[in-house]
């Protein structure tokens, strides 16, 4: 199974429903998909061949996940990038990654444009609200006249998926190569742990261009669920989806939370059908908890995660019993005791293009879910940030 065969197991499991809603539009599993294999056509008529990198530059709407699926499925690695990023980092993950083609918008092509004819390796920019000339096309007219069905190349699961840039605490971006077995794994042992039903809407507010965002994104394929997409962040924007389409859950940041329960007209909006809201990226401040439940209603479960373990090592059960400072327990399959030994199953293949950073990425992860596996152990304890 590779990261492509999750949509196709998706619609044989489901059927088609309305997967997605998006700025007025509503969209289906099916939808997207079709759309996905219209995006793999055009990409394998540009050159594209599988192992080849393909950098997506967007904020959050539906070409990013049919991008992504059409990636996948010609059988090349995405490479997402935060849209805020300059142009001087951007340049350097264009680079790195030797990315053939980028898909991104006119307001951010200033970014990359430089470098078509600079770097061997760029050959195409599809722009998805316009197009041009050249190296410059347009996304929807490019996919537009191709089939919409394609058959996924076969990928090993330990072969590459995606390339996640993250500069961590000193240096440049470094591009964090986690394989399709990496992901699956991870978005299997996220889905895992859903209790919610999977007709009830989700708010999806957090970049598909982050390694939590992706996961949430590839588990909610697993479980057939159904999120109200926003572009980006805004509490009022949040309020209001989550009043329109009753929603039950949403995943965030610490900092979207603090912006919400200090929004001085929160109080309009109901958000009595709020039943989850799930908290990782960063440490959650202890103090904001209660209140922000008193105000919204819903829980708050705190997890933990980092990219180089693709990237959920730990979550709390909505179910289950909750410790304040706590980031729960590991995921199922998160260690693996095995003869003595200990694995990881998303664990990354390691530093892109540094080989003296395979190993100290591998023992980071391993590092991670190891000491939280000593101190949650298999009785059920909870672990603090630190």
């Amino acid at each position: 199974m590779t990261l492509a065969r999750l949509g196709d197991e998706n619609i044989r499991r489901f059927g088609e429903y309305d997967a997605l809603a998006f700025e007025g539009r509503r969209l289906t599993n099916v939808d997207q998909h079709r759309a996905g294999c219209r995006v793999a056509h055009a990409l394998r008529r540009l050159g594209v061949e599988p192992g080849d990198r393909v950098l997506v530059m967007l904020p959050n709407c539906p070409e990013v996940i049919q991008s992504y699926g059409g990636i996948l499925r010609v059988g090349g690695v995405i490479v997402p990038v935060i849209f805020l990023l300059g142009e001087e980092e951007v340049t350097h993950i264009l680079a790195d990654s030797e990315a053939k083609v980028v898909i991104t918008s006119s307001d951010m092509v200033w970014k990359v444009e430089k470098q078509v004819g600079r770097l061997p390796s760029l050959r195409h920019v599809l722009l998805v609200d316009g197009g041009g000339q050249g190296t410059m096309r347009s996304f929807a007219e490019e996919i537009a006249g191709e089939a919409d069905r394609f058959e996924a190349v076969p990928r090993r699961p330990d072969e590459l998926a995606v390339i996640l840039y993250t500069s961590g605490t000193t240096g440049a971006p470094k591009g964090v190569a986690l394989s399709h077995g990496n992901l699956e794994s991870n978005a299997r042992a996220a889905a895992s742990l859903y209790e919610l039903d999977r007709s009830e809407w989700a708010v999806a507010v957090l970049p598909l261009s982050h390694s939590y965002g992706l996961t949430v994104m590839n588990a909610g394929h697993i479980l057939g669920t159904r999120a109200a997409l926003l572009r980006w962040f805004n509490p009022e924007e949040v309020l209001t989806t989550i009043q329109e389409f009753r929603a039950a859950s949403m995943s965030a940041v610490p900092t979207m939370l603090i912006y919400l329960l200090n929004y001085p007209d929160a109080g309009r909006f109901d958000t009595s059908t709020m039943r989850a809201w799930s908290s990782g990226a960063a440490p959650l401040p202890v103090e904001i908890v209660e209140p922000f439940e008193r105000k919204f209603g819903g829980r708050v479960l705190e997890g933990y995660g980092l990219t180089e373990a693709a990237p959920v090592v730990s979550a709390h059960r909505l179910s289950g019993a909750r410790k304040l400072g706590s980031v729960g327990q590991p995921i199922p399959g998160a260690t693996d005791e095995h003869h003595g030994t200990h694995k990881a199953s998303n664990c990354p293949r390691g530093h892109l293009t540094n080989p003296h950073e395979i190993k100290r990425q591998h023992e980071w992860c391993l590092a991670a879910v190891l000491e939280l596996e000593r101190h949650a152990g298999r009785r059920g304890n909870h672990i603090g940030n630190a």
